[in-house]
């Protein structure tokens, strides 16, 4: 099984994580052809991979769209990605009482932006022992996260990353104020989501729409300034994804913004 995150630490010494994966669960078959991909190419090119994957999209824009295969086939697909290829596994939680059995499996609990304030989930989390990630809600102030960190500190967890992942600006629309990574760095290792920040969200009436243009500016930024770690969302076919297909990168794409990425970050460090 994967080997254990819990004597993971991370300094400018320290490859940069990277996590990464299809939006959500669609088969068996394709997380294990993504994770062969992520592998390889994680250690072809230093990172630190821990591979991501949704069993349930509970806030889809359209009640027709596909949500994922539920936690239990959900969960057993990620245990085998995770003995097959050895990887860290990272998956979200919508409810408290889904978070002893995710940690059963998660090297990672990710909290979903629009979760983000939810203090009976955050606690359910943080008590697993498991690393958390948390989605910085894109109605809030990177500040604000700061109290965040507290109710995951108040059942003694420090294993805590946040993720940028832009803000609400109108309508349909998103902008990531890179102010937030340095603020939000000064009381929790923090993650730039470079796929979901250039989402267009119900941009496409029944489904979110994306701008991935500019997934690779956004993400060479972010390295420049300074983050622990980098998300973004892999599909062998991008335009045949069942959940976040418009910003979600291609296999060429990916290689090639890791290139980009590992120069910048050897720079930075």
């Amino acid at each position: 099984m994967g080997k254990s995150m819990n004597n993971l630490k991370f300094s400018p010494n320290k490859k940069l994580l990277l996590i990464a994966g299809p939006c959500v669960i669609e088969s068996l078959s394709l997380c294990e052809e993504i994770a062969d991909f992520l592998k390889a190419t994680s250690l072809k090119l230093g990172f630190n991979l821990v591979f991501k994957a949704s069993y349930d999209k509970a806030n889809r824009t359209s009640i027709a769209s596909f949500r994922g295969p539920g936690m239990k086939e959900g969960l057993e697909i990620l245990t085998q990605i995770k003995e097959k290829f050895s990887l860290h596994i990272l998956t979200d939680i919508h409810e408290s009482f889904q978070a002893a059995e995710v940690a059963k499996i998660a090297d990672i609990i990710q909290i979903p932006a629009f979760l983000c304030r939810q203090t009976s989930l955050l606690i359910a989390a943080a008590e697993t022992g498991r690393w958390i990630n948390v989605k910085k809600g894109q109605f809030m102030a990177p500040s604000d996260m700061k109290n965040v960190v507290d109710k995951l500190h108040s059942v003694g967890n420090d294993r805590i990353f946040l993720t940028e992942r832009g803000v609400s600006f109108g309508y349909n629309n998103l902008v990531v104020d890179m102010r937030s990574l340095v603020i939000m760095r000064r009381f929790a290792r923090v993650i730039f989501d470079a796929t979901h920040s250039v989402q267009l969200p119900g941009g496409l009436g029944k489904a979110s729409g994306g701008q991935k243009e500019f997934v690779f500016p956004l993400a060479r930024a972010a390295v420049a300034i300074g983050i622990d770690g980098l998300f973004i969302e892999v599909h062998p076919e991008p335009q045949n994804a069942l959940s976040d297909g418009p910003n979600s990168l291609s296999f060429k794409e990916t290689e090639r913004l890791l290139e980009e990425i590992k120069e910048i970050y050897e720079i930075q460090k």
